[in-house]
Order: structure tokens, then sequence, then C-alpha cells
């Protein structure tokens, strides 16, 4: 018998995260908290990664990210899980140097073998990124987990933060969107074999590139896009450095069959709960693209602010390592809103 994980699961991949308002609600509590002067990144700021400076010359970055299976698939459920939660150390201009599992398994209803491909899917991805799965955690759970919590270093001097973002930057976008629309879609048995292995490549797809631009002094900002959807970690990014962002609705690369998908019904809830959380800071005139711009994706690409004389290089940096790179707008001035979608 052929198990289907996302069965197994009320949600998928990062769909599952906390919607960004209630997720504020819980961390603004009021707790006074140790200060330490040497975490450079905390809870103080939606970035996505602690950064804590070891010496003048290096920093250290610890992440952590797990989810229910986005995939049917037990390998490449976990290899999509473990290449997720590496983005976040890449997201700051880090090199991942070590990674421990979380594991969460119904183990009266799946075999402790699915759960051996799961782990093996998290092995291959830090393989590619060349590092070992070091140990972890697991527990027996009411639904299928599976994470990492990744460590990483970086010069403190290139750290890369995501609420940084200077007036007149470009805005280049490493991969496409549309992952919770095709990964819906193929909830409703919808998706073709063609758009499936497409998706399950772009999420596959390691955000390496990410180290690789830490020493540019022309990166002003960087983030990855995951759950909250392009609209909610560019509107975090706006957020925090007090600017506003225009994109090209036009320019933004795309999944195959994205629009299609659309047309059929098949929307995460994910899109609703994300719109409702952020949708009067947005300008957006069609529906279609409201959905694209909320749809929550998993293991999606980096969102890169660059100023505009070095944008083309970034862009053709991006494509020559094989991602579905685009320049999709421009930061500007703080407006009314802060994030203004045109169509042209």
């Amino acid at each position: 018998m052929t198990i289907k994980l996302t069965e197994y699961s009320h949600g998928a991949g990062c769909g599952c995260k906390i919607a960004p308002n209630i997720l504020d609600k819980i961390l603004q509590t009021g707790f006074k908290s140790l200060v330490d002067p040497n975490l450079l990144v905390g809870n103080d700021k939606k970035d996505d990664a602690a950064v804590y400076r070891l010496n003048d010359e290096i920093s250290v970055v610890s992440t952590t990210d797990f989810f229910m299976p986005i995939v049917d698939d037990p390998f490449n459920f976990g290899r999509i899980a473990a290449t997720n939660a590496l983005s976040d150390v890449y997201a700051m201009g880090a090199t991942p140097i070590m990674a421990i599992a979380i594991l969460g398994w119904p183990v009266k209803q799946l075999s402790v073998e699915i759960a051996a491909k799961v782990v093996d899917g998290g092995r291959q991805a830090c393989k590619e990124a060349g590092i070992v799965l070091a140990g972890g955690h697991s527990i027996d759970a009411p639904e299928p987990i599976f994470g990492l919590a990744a460590t990483g270093q970086v010069p403190t001097a290139f750290i890369k933060k995501n609420h940084t973002a200077e007036v007149g930057d470009r805005l280049v976008l490493t991969k496409p969107l549309g992952v919770g629309i095709l990964t819906t879609a193929q909830k409703k048995k919808r998706l073709s074999l063609d758009d499936e292995s497409r998706v399950i490549e772009a999420m596959c797809q390691l955000n390496s590139l990410g180290a690789e631009l830490a020493a540019k002094k022309s990166i002003h900002a960087m983030t990855d896009v995951t759950g909250f959807g392009l609209a909610g970690h560019l509107i975090e990014m706006c957020e925090g450095a007090n600017v506003s962002a225009q994109i090209n609705a036009n320019k933004l690369p795309l999944l195959p069959g994205v629009r299609d998908y659309i047309e059929q019904g098949c929307i995460p809830g994910g899109v609703e709960r994300n719109w409702q959380s952020y949708g009067q800071h947005i300008h957006v005139e069609q529906e279609l693209i409201r959905t694209i711009i909320c749809d929550p994706q998993t293991s999606g690409g980096l969102l890169i602010s660059v100023s505009p004389d070095e944008a083309e290089r970034i862009l053709l940096m991006a494509q020559e390592r094989g991602f579905i790179a685009s320049d999709i707008g421009e930061v500007i001035n703080r407006q009314d809103k802060r994030l203004i979608v045109s169509e042209r």
C-alpha cells in the first residue's frame, strides 16, 4: 500500500505557520528578557535567525524550522523540510556548519521505516549543504513533523538583516512563487506529474547563494520567502526600515500553471489567513495577484534588497547558479501602504 503522508496532517509545509498578527500577540508579552550585548539579532527583530557574536570577527547563527508533510513521498518531505530550515541560515549571509533533527512521528499509524526515509531526506539536504546531520530529538506525535535546528557562522561584519533596506534599492527574488497553490492542487489530485516535479525541485534548491552574497556591501537587506508569502515578508522588510516597496506583478516569477490552478480553486487556506493579517498594508487591484503574493511558500527564494547599480549583476549571478530569479520592483519612500503592486 502506498502511503500518502499529506493525508496524516491537517496542514502542509510553511502553510502550518501561525498567522503573523497572532504571532505578534504571542511574542509581545511584556516579559523582561535578559539583555546580552553579544546577541546581535534576537526576538526584538522579525529576522530569519538569531545571531550571537563570538568575537569581533565571527558570529554564530542559530535557527529552527519544522512542519508537517507538504508532499507524500517521505524522502522528499525530509529533504524539503531540511532545505527550508537551512534557508534561514543562508538568509543571514551565513554558512551552515551543523544541524540536528526534530522529528515527531505517529508511531501507531506510520511505520518506523517511513520515518527513516524522512530522516534520510534530511541527511541528503545537509549533505548538499556540506554539513552533517549530527543528532536530534524525536517524540511520538499525533501528526508527522520534521525539521532542523541549524547552526551557521558568518563574519560579524557581513551579517545580512531583513530590516536594513534603503530607498532606491532594487528587489530581486530568486525562486518562483506558487508553492502553496501547486501543493494544494496536489491535495485535490489536480496537479500534473510534470508540475509536481517542478515544485519539488524548487523546494529542494538550497538558498546557498545567500552565503556568497554576505561580503557584498551592495546587498543592504535579505530575507527568505516562506509561510507569510512574498507580501508578508516584504512588508516585514519595509516596516523594519520604515520604507515602502513597489513591485510589478508582471515581473513576478511563477511556477508553471499557477494561474490555471488558481482558476480551478486550488487556493490554500493560508492565503486568506495572510491577507487578514496584513492586507491593510497592501494596495493591489486583482484578486488573482493578491492570491499569488499572499500564497504561503515552503522553502521559497531569497528576497534581496540591492543597490540599483549592482542589481543586474546580482540577478545574473543568481541565474548562473540555476535560480529562476527576477527583479520584481524597488524600495521607495514611505507611503500610506507598505506594499504597492502595479500591473504594468
